[in-house]
């Protein structure tokens, strides 16, 4: 009797995929000028600082080359902060907010499914909630107590990664996306008010483990 070698699929039609890893969020930020009681300051500018979460994806093959994935994640909070410009006070910080950025994307798998190695490709829709926004002081220090409100988002996103298979059903996995974010920023304080358009276009770089059910 000749013997026979069963080849393992690495991933296959019906398979569930649970990832998990450390996820940052590094804001690729440029912003319109400061808008202070409608008139614009000029040279001025916000930016968007990074902020590193736990990262958790879901993917569940439709095909041997073909998955929907979903991003989650726990919240991100980002330090705003403004180039003040022609208003002459330099780079203050300005605020935060906290944000979840979930992500549904369609994936294409080019390897063969008995492959350890297989990278992947998607583009999918974003939508980013903000919330829990603050002042900071430094802002607050100038123009009085005030609040912050960021506008949803709703945007375009594409990735690309790697599953590489450890155990049966382990794998390391390495991925990176880029997310269309744009945002309405608004200050309100008791006297003025400042608002500007951002564009945080963020490179999301995530580094874990998946698991196969």
């Amino acid at each position: 009797m000749l013997g026979t070698t069963v080849q393992t699929q690495a991933h296959e039609a019906g398979d569930f995929i649970i990832r998990g890893g450390i996820a940052n969020v590094s804001p690729d930020a440029s912003s319109s000028a400061l808008i202070l009681d409608g008139s614009a300051i000029g040279r001025s500018s916000a930016d968007v600082d990074d902020d590193t979460q736990l990262g958790l994806t879901f993917t569940y093959m439709l095909t041997n080359d073909w998955a929907v994935d979903v991003l989650a994640s726990t919240p991100f909070t980002h330090d705003i902060s403004a180039s003040t410009g022609d208003l002459g006070l330099g780079t203050i910080d300005a605020g935060k907010t906290t944000h979840l950025p979930p992500t549904v994307s369609l994936l294409y798998f080019p390897a063969a499914s008995d492959s350890k190695f297989q990278p992947y490709f998607g583009a999918g829709l974003n939508y980013t909630l903000f919330f829990d926004e603050e002042v900071d002081s430094q802002l607050e220090g100038v123009l009085g107590r005030g609040s912050l409100e960021l506008d949803p988002s709703f945007g375009l996103a594409v990735q690309a990664g790697f599953d590489y298979k450890l155990t049966e059903n382990m794998y390391f996995n390495a991925g990176i996306w880029w997310i269309d974010i744009d945002t309405d920023a608004e200050f309100e304080f008791a006297a003025n008010r400042i608002t500007t358009e951002v564009e945080i276009d963020p490179f999301v770089y995530m580094i874990g483990l998946g698991w196969k059910f």
